[in-house]
Parts: C-alpha cells; structure tokens; sequence
C-alpha cells in the first residue's frame, strides 16, 4: 500500500466535503473492494473518507410499495432483515449467499453498487429490480446509473446515500460462481414489478451488468422458465478469462434465467 490520509467524518455533509476537497480522496466502508485494490497498488488515494460511523446511511425501512435500504447496510443486514425477507426475498436470498460469512459480515450494498464490480451480486438486483440510486445530491435510476466496468453514473465527490427499491410481485436470481473466489461467473435477477414491466439483469458474464431485453419480451408474454429456455445470449462483448470462455458464460445466461424464473415461481 501507499501511504495516505485517513478521515472518519460522523455525517454525509462532512464526508461530501472532505471528498469534495480532495479529488483523490476515496470513501470507503466495508471495504471488500477497495482494500484489494490498495493492497496491489491497484489504487492510490492521498485519503481514505471512512464511512462507517455515519448514521444517516444506516438502516433499512418498508414504506409503502418501496423497501429503501441504506448504503452501509451490510449483507448480513440485509439477509437477516425481516423487511426485506417480507418485501423482497429473492434479494435477500442474494445476500446471503454473496462471498463468505467475513465478506458478509464486512460488505455492505453501497460499497458493491459503487463500485460497479462486473462479478458483483447487487449490481443485478439494482437494475433488475429497476431501483433508483439516491444520492447526497440527486437521484439516479438504475438503467443510467451502471455505465461499464467499475464505472458509474456517480461524479467526484458524490457519496450513494441509500437505494430505493420498488417491490415487486415478483423476483428470483440465480448465479454460478467461481468455486474458489465466490465471485459470479454468470448471474440473472427477473422480476415482475407491480406495474407489469418485466425486467431481466445479467451480471458477470459482461464487462457490466446489463439487460436481456428477449428475455424480458418473452417472459411479460409467458412467465415460465420454458419462454427463455431457447433464447440465446450472443458470446459477442462478453467476458472470457480462464475461469470460463465468452460462449460459455453466453449459455450460462440461458441457464441462470431459467433458474431464476423457477425460484420466483
């Protein structure tokens, strides 16, 4: 690691400012992500903004037909919590069943939505679930929000405040990880929204979570397993490491949808 500044500010106010000042300044909060990225000397930061003493971007609260959930609830909070168990359960089945019992018990939602990993779980959930990212200083619908690799709609200085997920009739995900890092392969969140709109995520097959618009024309005409089995993800753009080819995980996405339409049910 390089060395750098080191901030535990008790507000967002406090904490924008601070990454306001500073434009090389991270934040930080369970860090999963960043503290690899340190260790590799991946990232250098003169700061790091530690988030974990801020209130205000705790908690998780049911208010009406929407489940917000704030940026540093961690997985196990949002797997353990009986809101999201009642509103959503396929996202908190998600969490937990992200990484280990450490990982869960140190990550939180708005570090992983944040940082837009590709092999990252919630990204799916996010625009599957077509929620909308708030922000210190606006609000961000998840279709623009998730740009490309670890890249975001977020600019210097903006912190993610809390999520706002709509509650749907119905969701489900499914995903193939890497045995030995946990990360996700390939990933696929469907949900029925209340409002008719289906939506189907990918995440981990590309360099960026992204929608499988056939597959969401084929399940708002028949929600079944069966009216994805024969779509095909093209291999074109999709990732290809020694963990899997592109074609691979292009029939990895068929397979994870079926999946994840049979657990919504």
């Amino acid at each position: 690691m390089y060395d750098f500044a080191y901030h535990k500010p008790g507000s967002v106010a406090d904490a924008v400012k601070l990454l306001t000042a500073d434009p090389e300044a991270r934040p930080i909060s369970g860090g999963q992500t960043l503290l690899p990225a340190l260790k590799h000397r991946l990232n250098r930061p003169t700061a790091l903004v530690d988030l974990s003493g801020i209130a205000e971007l705790k908690g998780i609260r049911k208010e009406g037909d929407t489940l917000t959930i704030g940026a540093l609830a961690r997985h196990v909070d949002v797997a353990e919590s009986a809101e999201v168990t009642s509103a959503i359960p396929a996202l908190a089945r998600m969490a937990a069943n992200i990484g280990d019992i450490q990982v869960r018990n140190r990550g939180t939602i708005g570090g992983s939505v944040a940082n837009n990993d590709p092999a990252a779980d919630y990204p799916a959930a996010v625009l599957g679930l077509g929620a909308t990212i708030v922000t210190d200083r606006r609000r961000i619908a998840a279709d623009d929000f998730f740009q490309g690799m670890f890249t975001t709609a977020l600019e210097p200085g903006e912190l993610l405040v809390a999520i706002e997920f709509p509650i749907p009739e119905k969701a489900g995900y499914a995903k193939m990880r890497n045995p030995a890092s946990r990360y996700v392969m390939t990933g696929a969140f469907v949900a029925r929204l209340r409002s008719g709109e289906v939506r189907v995520a990918i995440n981990g097959a590309g360099p960026c979570v992204f929608r499988q618009a056939e597959m969401e024309k084929a399940l708002s005409a028949n929600w079944s397993p069966e009216a994805v089995a024969n779509i095909r993800q093209s291999p074109e753009g999709l990732n290809s490491d020694i963990h899997g080819s592109a074609e691979y995980r292009a029939h990895l996405v068929t397979v994870m949808a079926k999946r994840a339409v049979a657990e919504a049910g």
